[in-house]
């Protein structure tokens, strides 16, 4: 996926519609870790993302049991999008807040060593670049700032192909 493929208007369009519910074309993992980072893979997909069908490494949806752990868990996407040598799919860069775009993440750290919660930008803050809005699932946000959340660190995803 190149930059100018990838849609930013349709994914937060698509965040924007699932923020409250859930998509039934994919399992609902909100009792079985957390679903936030699965709503952050089908966003991708929404703004033209190919998935990566080689396993472990790729990043794709097909069934519950049959998809890649970086589809669902938020250590594993940060693994694949930052990975270089990937051939398909997005990949992403580690960006300031204030460089982040609609369509970008973020990730949370609760206690400063893992991380364990992705966010989707639907929005941005023109009076503080440094507070964009997020919308994710688990806890169910739509347009929430980040300073809404209480955190110990964040790194931000800007998706760059």
């Amino acid at each position: 996926m190149t930059q100018s493929n990838y849609n930013r208007k349709a994914a937060m369009e698509y965040a924007i519609e699932y923020a409250y519910k859930k998509n039934p074309k994919y399992y609902d993992f909100s009792f079985l870790g957390g679903n936030c980072t699965n709503f952050v893979s089908q966003c991708l997909i929404a703004g033209g993302a190919k998935q990566n069908y080689s396993y472990p490494l790729g990043w794709y949806y097909k069934s519950l049991q049959n998809r890649s752990p970086s589809f669902t868990g938020v250590e594993f996407l940060y693994n694949f999008l930052t990975r270089k040598e990937n051939s398909v799919g997005p990949k992403a860069i580690e960006v300031a807040v204030e460089n982040l775009q609609v369509g970008d993440i973020i990730q949370l750290s609760f206690d400063g060593e893992k991380y364990a919660h992705s966010l989707f930008v639907t929005k941005l803050n023109p009076n503080n670049p440094y507070n964009p809005f997020v919308t994710t699932n688990s806890y169910d946000a739509l347009n929430k700032p980040l300073s809404w959340y209480s955190f110990k660190k964040a790194r931000f995803l800007h998706i760059v192909d």
